[in-house]
Order: structure tokens, then sequence, then C-alpha cells
């Protein structure tokens, strides 16, 4: 194993804490990763990394190599792309995660053509709705939905996210139609309490370039928007989601849109990666098409 890929193993042990995970990460056998941080500590003359029976953990000559090696490997694959015949492709394992509804209806679908794109580009599409550590889980970019927390991420904006105000034919039937905000007080929502919340979210809208919310009342609380979607088509209640997650239900007539010119507002969408100096490209390209991806089916 040649230094870059030294390096290459070494970044990914630090980022997952174990030998174990980054192996499998990457792909490897264990032994294969072991040695190959043997051989790096024994070329540089250094311990870089604190070994326990649970974890590893970086020494401070690991905290000093980290930044460089990543410089270095990116470097080192940006090098190796420049002479690529195509002029575009990337090549290598790609590690991302969307909240699951986007990886489903949105992202899954048009991978295809990504791949078409790079044959030589391995993705490792992960799904979730919870905000997961890109370093700790070895994640190399992820999707984040609504407001950015403060941290050493490196955010790139992907665009807005339009949310509109649902319900089913037969909660309209049983409860009428509302035709302004001032209606809301006499119905019910299904209310969402998303888990890193812990409460429900209001009901927003924007009236006179203002935000206003209201607490609706509602006698079913959810905490999963597969759950919170399938409560509305069983005429529970009114919904608040993005456009893209019930256009198939629209299309079907299973559910209506209302309260048209009260929408919530957009939520923004960025895509995150740890703070680093040189992107790999592969993450570039994937913030392209990705990018591409949303334009084209989140935002109508």
């Amino acid at each position: 194993m040649d230094l870059i890929d030294q390096l290459r193993v070494f970044t990914r042990v630090a980022h997952s804490g174990g030998f174990t995970a980054a192996a499998q990460q990457l792909g490897l056998p264990r032994t294969t990763v072991s040695f190959a941080i043997q051989q790096l500590e024994g070329r540089l003359g250094a311990r870089l990394l604190n070994r326990t029976t649970r974890r590893v953990s970086l020494t401070q000559d690991g905290e000093a190599m980290l930044e460089r090696a990543l410089l270095l490997v990116a470097e080192a694959e940006e090098l190796t792309h420049q002479f690529d015949p195509s002029g575009t492709a990337v090549s290598g394992r790609l590690r991302v995660d969307l909240p699951s509804r986007m990886a489903r209806l949105l992202a899954a679908p048009a991978l295809p053509a990504l791949l078409a794109r790079h044959p030589g580009l391995v993705v490792e599409l992960g799904s979730s709705d919870r905000a997961v550590d890109l370093v700790l889980d070895g994640v190399d970019c992820a999707l984040r939905v609504g407001g950015l927390s403060a941290s050493s991420l490196v955010a790139r904006p992907l665009g807005m996210l339009r949310l509109g105000n649902y319900a089913s034919p037969a909660y309209l039937a049983a409860h009428g139609v509302p035709q302004t905000p001032e209606d809301l007080p006499a119905h019910c929502a299904v209310n969402y309490a998303p888990p890193s919340l812990g409460r429900a979210v209001p009901w927003e809208w924007t009236q006179d370039g203002e935000l206003r919310t209201l607490d609706l009342g509602g006698r079913v609380t959810v905490n999963n928007v597969e759950t919170y979607i399938a409560c509305c088509l069983a005429g529970v209640g009114l919904i608040q989601v993005p456009v893209y997650d019930v256009r198939a239900h629209l299309a079907a007539g299973e559910l209506v849109e209302v309260l048209h010119d009260w929408p919530a507002p957009p939520m923004p969408m960025n895509l995150v990666h740890a703070h680093r100096r040189h992107l790999s490209r592969r993450v570039l390209v994937f913030a392209d098409w990705l990018t591409e991806v949303l334009a084209a089916t989140a935002d109508g």
C-alpha cells in the first residue's frame, strides 16, 4: 500500500474512531487497515493513534497530521482525475446522508444518471431523519433541511424547499374547507413532533409579510413524516409538508391542497461537509448533481 493509500486509511480511522468501522467504510479487511496504520507510523516515525480495546483516538502527532493528510489525499485525487480521458468522471467511494423521504422519493430515482455519468463512483446512501455526526459516522457530506445550528461544518446552499397545506377529501367533507387562516381554530391538525425538537411544531403561514404561528388543536401527535402523511390520508387532520412529499397523493385525488395563499415559509436546503480547505471532487460532483435533482423536483 503506497503512502496516499495509507493516509486515506488513517483519515478514515480518525473519523470513524475505530479500525473495524473504518474497514467497513473502506471495504477492506480489518487486518489490512491495522497493518496500513502500522506501516504509516513506521514510515513517519511517530505514533498517530492511541489504541484501546473499544476505541482509538488521535495522539498529539495524529492531530497535527490529520489536516495535512486530508489535504494530501484530496490533492492526490484531484491530480489523478486531472488527466482523466473523460475530463469529468470521478471514481471511488462516497458516503452521503439524506433525509429518508428525500432519499427515497428524489435521490434514489435519479441515481442511475449520476452512476452512468461516473462509472467508477460507488455511493453509500444513508437515509435517516437525525442529524448524523459527519466525523464520527465517517460521512463525506449530508443534506440538511431547515435552519443550521452553529458548528464547524461548511454548508453549500442548494435552494429552498416549498411547503403546502393538505387534507384528505374525507376530512374536508366532514369538517369543511378552510378558506383563510381565521378558519383554522375550527379545524384539527395532525401534530408533528420531530425527535430533535421533542414537542409539536406550530402551524405556520406568512401574512402581510410576517410569519404567523398557531398551536392548532389535534388529537394525534406523531414523530415520523411517513406516519404524519398516513394520518392525513386517513382523515385525521390537516398537515403542512413539502410539495414533493405528497405529489403522488395529489395526482391520485387522495389529498387536496388547502389555504394555497397561506403556505408555511420555504425551508433552506444545505449540503454540509466537514471543515477542510480542499474538498474532494466526489463531493463537488455529488453536490452539483443533487442541486440539479432538487431544482427539478423538490420545489415544484
